[in-house]
């Protein structure tokens, strides 16, 4: 780490250890680090001085609406400290709890599960502590040999691959350094749905009333190198990655896109963010020999992310304060003269670290937990033209070069067409993309220009992995006429062979299906895998960029021609009600709470209105005049219908489309835009997306009370769930592993 980063990250470990009480720091309530077998008797008197249920009340909170596992802040020194969301004690109820349900569920069955980890502060402390649990209650636990990181995607396809009962993944993503959560993973490998985790939690609910009403619980843990905590089959199967790699060579790293990228002249740069990425990737690009096309920047496994994302700032006081930006390098932020910047992008210091690479190199940036991508090229300041025309963001670099900063929606725009090309196009082959309503509206004009149908789903990667999840039960059960209805309730038609050509979503996360049906062990068969990939992403941008003899903003024009795509512009506009990196934790809670009021007011204006245009209480006409009368400086003549989309708003316009989503995890509020005029577009995303949501009289007129607005948003979107369900039963097979 260079000066800078190891005064930044002293800055933040000063703050934490100021900030937490000399009682927490002093009372680790169990020694989670004794490796031996032990018993922790959780008392009465314990529960109620950590406050457990307060804690529990927002752990449920939480497991109702989280769109990618239950996260949260951490005490990064101080892991047992539970005035935060996460941390030894939660991981262990919620372990335990999760532990008792599949013991019920397979009763007198060998159960076998995975856990693994990013490289988050704390997170090979909680995978000791879900291990050893599982461990206790007899639950093989397969882990990672020498317990070293691995990424997501590659602990979902061994849950379905190898058919095990499920998996746990330590990650927060891309969220800023302090967070952590577990991502609760199904024996499909797909992320727990809403009600799968409200088994657990109600588990957990019950734990705690046994407490209450008897005293204690005791919660065992085994030893740390228990014989059912399984590194040995992980080594066997050399974590993993022999079977991905055979995954890979039957899709994207195919002969072709593999000696395409072999032909290729110049390197092509991974920037290996947080560092979990290469541990395992380069593994696998040696096995495909393919490793010596690429130039890696931060290979270094770091919790603090190498500094990137995080700055000093002055707060009210005029103190010098850490601040964390995340890590997502689409986020957009203001300076002090109110102009606009990529904070992530400024901190990758590119102006620095590329300086010696050609025009048109190309850097594949990807996440801690490597599952999402983000694309960037330095092209010549001649091409600025062609990036504006093409609505693609950029900063100059200085000497005549700008860095194009690819948005998830244009970059996979390019990728699902180059895919498509490749395909083979037998008439018995319908095609087919699921993609989250935020994305991109190009894609469904693209879709539309291909003959390929397109599947829209709420957001977040377990929404798309369980729409494939009913076509697939269909096409198990010889269904002639497959069909499915999306979350816009339109009925998509599908022929008796369904192949998905692409899966993703605009935050960066993606899918391609597989060219024949994936097979696991056992025989289960899936269209593709459950979790998004950046691996399977890299691959097939690679050999996008191997294949093609422009620049990237330059052949997306093109695509954009070629098949008549008029909304070719998309913005993202993200309102935090709060500072995620206050270190102080009351203030924090506090100031998330006060936060959530604003983000949940917003989310009511516009939930209680699709819900009565749902219902017929309302009109389209009596929903223009609402929201006419609340924002004079916009024009809502256009406006075609107002849809509640599983977990936001979607406002539908002739030329565009607005989506107003309160974040499920954070007390934040997303407005995405999509259509034809990129700055019309920020201005409708901001105003929408920062309305304080007052109701005035016209509201009012029409929709007289929104208080069970919420309630009733759950249960239209179980009625979605529902739907089309995929009720195909899990068995246990006989492991030979």
């Amino acid at each position: 780490m260079t000066k800078t980063e190891l005064n930044l990250e002293k800055l933040l470990m000063d703050s934490v250890e100021k900030n937490t009480p000399i009682e927490v720091k002093e009372d680790k309530i169990f020694d989670y680090n004794n490796k031996n077998e032990f018993v922790f008797r959780l008392t009465k008197e314990t529960a109620d001085k950590l406050n457990l249920k307060e804690w529990f009340k927002g752990y449920k909170k939480e497991a109702l609406v989280s769109t990618a596992g239950i996260r949260g802040p951490q005490n990064i020194i101080y892991p047992h400290d539970t005035r935060f969301p996460i941390n030894t004690i939660g991981i262990t109820l919620a372990t335990l709890a999760k532990a008792l349900v599949l013991k019920e569920k397979y009763k007198d069955k060998s159960l076998v599960k995975l856990v693994g980890c990013e490289v988050r502060y704390n997170s090979k402390t909680y995978l000791d502590i879900i291990a050893r649990i599982q461990a206790s209650l007899g639950i093989r636990t397969l882990c990672p040999k020498n317990r070293v990181t691995i990424p997501i995607w590659l602990a979902s396809f061994l849950a379905f691959k190898l058919d095990l009962v499920g998996a746990e993944y330590i990650t927060s993503s891309h969220g800023i350094s302090v967070k952590n959560a577990t991502k609760d993973l199904n024996n499909q490998g797909s992320q727990f749905l809403p009600n799968e985790s409200m088994e657990f939690v109600n588990k957990i609910e019950q734990i705690l009333d046994t407490v209450d009403k008897e005293g204690f619980f005791e919660i065992n843990f085994a030893a740390s190198g228990d014989s059912l905590i399984d590194e040995k089959a992980m080594e066997k199967l050399n974590n993993g990655i022999d079977l991905y790699v055979e995954y890979l060579k039957e899709g994207v790293a195919n002969n072709k896109n593999i000696q395409s990228i072999k032909d290729f002249k110049n390197k092509i740069i991974i920037d290996s963010v947080g560092g979990c990425a290469y541990n395992t990737l380069s593994k696998i690009l040696s096995s495909l020999e393919i490793e010596n096309k690429f130039d890696w920047l931060h290979t270094e496994e770091d919790p603090f992310f190498h500094g990137i994302g995080k700055d000093i700032q002055k707060d009210k006081e005029g103190k010098d304060t850490f601040y964390d930006w995340s890590l997502d390098v689409t986020v957009l932020a203001k300076d002090n003269n109110g102009k606009s910047y990529f904070p992530i992008i400024k901190s990758l210091n590119y102006g620095e670290e590329l300086k010696n690479y050609p025009d048109n190199t190309v850097v594949l940036i990807t996440d801690p937990d490597h599952d999402r991508l983000n694309i960037v090229q330095i092209v010549s300041s001649d091409k600025k033209d062609e990036i504006i025309k093409a609505g693609v963001d950029f900063v100059e670099l200085g000497d005549n070069r700008i860095l194009c900063i690819f948005s998830a929606n244009q970059a996979f725009l390019m990728i699902m067409d180059y895919w498509y090309q490749t395909l083979d196009k037998k008439p018995k082959n319908k095609y087919f993309i699921v993609k989250t309503t935020a994305s991109s509206a190009s894609w469904d004009e693209w879709a539309k220009n291909k003959g390929i149908k397109v599947i829209n789903t709420p957001v977040g990667f377990k929404e798309i992995a369980t729409a494939v999840k009913k076509i697939e039960a269909q096409i198990e059960n010889n269904i002639q006429n497959i069909g499915i209805t999306d979350v816009f309730n339109c009925q998509k038609e599908l022929s008796s062979s369904p192949r998905m050509v692409f899966g993703g979503e605009e935050s960066g996360g993606m899918i391609i299906g597989g060219i024949n049906p994936i097979k696991s062990t056992a025989g289960r068969m899936a269209l593709s895998m459950r979790e998004k990939s950046a691996t399977e992403a890299i691959i097939v941008a690679s050999a996008l960029v191997s294949n093609i003899d422009t620049t990237l903003v330059e052949h997306l024009n093109k695509i954009y021609e070629s098949n008549n795509i008029i909304s070719k512009y998309d913005v993202r506009v993200d309102i935090s009600y709060y500072n995620e990196s206050e270190p102080d934790i009351e203030k924090l809670k506090q100031a998330k709470v006060e936060g959530e009021k604003k983000r949940t007011k917003n989310d009511i204006f516009y939930l209680a209105l699709a819900i009565a245009k749902l219902e017929g209480s309302i009109t389209i006409e009596n929903v223009r005049e609402i929201l006419s009368s609340n924002f004079k400086d916009i024009d809502f003549s256009g406006l075609v219908d107002i849809l509640f989309v599983g977990d936001g708003t979607y406002l539908k316009f002739k030329d565009k489309f607005i989506e107003i989503r309160p974040s499920g995890t954070d007390a934040k509020t997303k407005a995405y835009a999509g259509g034809t005029d990129k700055e019309e577009l920020f201005r409708l995303a901001t105003r929408l997306g920062n309305f304080e949501g007052n109701l005035n009289d016209t509201y009012k007129k029409y929709i007289s009370n929104v208080d069970d607005i919420k309630e009733q948003s759950y249960k239209i979107y179980e009625k979605y769930t529902l739907k089309d369900e995929d009720k195909r039963e899990f068995n246990i097979p006989e492991y030979n592993f």
